[in-house]
């Protein structure tokens, strides 16, 4: 990191990584090209989760190389008059999967409906029920979180 002022300790990068809205994840395509989509993550048991489609190009690649990235943006102020920005992010670095086991999948499942539907979570167990079987949860297990901060203004 070019700026080590503006590090954060583990814990205040992790915070981001549960507190984020969405992240970008990045896996490695055949031609070893970079390949980043979006995903709503979910932090749980010392690894991050989140859903998605059965097939795809980021599951084609998590299968041939399971190295990853995962950049979760907190919060943000734009500051025109300077220039600037004031932001917080962390990046992820680990080894992703996919999770089959059809238990594990439902906690993960919850956890991401607790963190982004709470009010609905009424209707947790009919929407399991009826989409669990088209629905795929990615884990990746962290190796490394970095997080980088600017947060007041004229730093």
């Amino acid at each position: 990191m070019r700026r080590r002022d503006r590090a954060l300790p583990e814990d205040e990068a992790q915070k981001i990584l549960r507190e984020c809205e969405y992240a970008s994840f990045c896996t490695v395509g055949a031609d070893g090209a970079p390949y980043s989509v979006p995903v709503s993550p979910v932090l749980l048991q010392g690894a991050v989760y989140f859903h998605c489609a059965k097939q795809g190009q980021k599951l084609d690649n998590i299968a041939r190389d399971p190295r990853v990235s995962l950049c979760c943006v907190g919060k943000t102020r734009l500051l025109p008059e300077e220039f600037s920005t004031l932001f917080e992010s962390a990046v992820v670095t680990g080894r992703a999967s996919m999770v089959e086991d059809e238990a594990q999948k439902v906690e993960v499942l919850r956890a991401i409906c607790q963190k982004y539907a709470a009010s609905n979570m009424h209707n947790f167990e009919r929407e399991v029920a009826r989409s669990l079987h088209r629905t795929g949860i990615c884990k990746i297990e962290i190796e490394s979180v970095t997080g980088k901060a600017k947060r007041t203004p004229r730093e």
